[in-house]
């Protein structure tokens, strides 16, 4: 049986207690949760938790970072499809069930902006990472207008500050009055700021 390195093993135990932070913060809430109930959820002494994050707010921000990622990850898979209304159909896939299995972390990042709002080391940390996300999402669209020979109605990095207001204002829509807009409206309103050619519903 191969031992595991020291570097290793903190990797292990980091990544079980971001496992059990993600469920305890989605039962509990940012501000209900604490450090105990993750310690115990993971199966360690709080004292593990306190030697990987220094606090609730940095185990909360290290769970955000895993999302981005994970969210840049699928922009950049649809970035590589070129064709728009191939687009427009991959945008369409990304159904209200995996809506639904998001909406626990969705609710979670609304309540930490909120509390990051009062909160300036939180606030700066916050702004960081969505600067991050913008400058990527930025480059990846102006990339998308030079291969099209375009040129964008603003700058770039406008359109990607849109695209994350667009995609959050929607989650908030979609999850206050379940229903009562078409899901399709994302897919259209992505398009239409992602692509050159998304000029109407279906991407053409």
């Amino acid at each position: 049986m191969t031992r595991l390195t020291r570097e290793q093993r903190r990797q292990q135990t980091r990544a079980r207690l971001l496992d059990a932070a993600g469920q305890v913060f989605a039962r509990r809430g940012f501000h209900g949760a604490t450090v105990d109930e993750v310690a115990d959820a993971a199966g360690y002494t709080k004292g593990a938790v306190y030697s990987n994050f220094a606090t609730k707010d940095e185990l909360f921000l290290a769970l955000l970072d895993q999302r981005l990622a994970a969210q840049l990850e699928q922009v950049e898979a649809l970035d590589a499809i070129e064709s728009a209304g191939e687009l427009g159909a991959a945008l369409r896939a990304q159904t209200e069930q995996e809506f639904d299995a998001a909406r626990d972390f969705g609710v979670l990042q609304v309540e930490f902006w909120l509390y990051a709002m009062r909160n300036p080391a939180a606030q700066a940390e916050l702004a960081k990472r969505y600067r991050q996300l913008r400058d990527r999402l930025a480059a990846l669209i102006a990339g998308r207008w030079t291969r099209r020979q375009a040129t964008p109605p603003m700058p770039p990095e406008h359109l990607a500050a849109l695209a994350i207001a667009t995609d959050s204002g929607l989650f908030l829509q979609f999850s206050a009055e379940p229903g009562a807009l078409p899901w399709a409206l994302r897919a259209d309103a992505m398009l239409q700021l992602l692509d050159p050619r998304g000029t109407g519903p279906a991407g053409e």
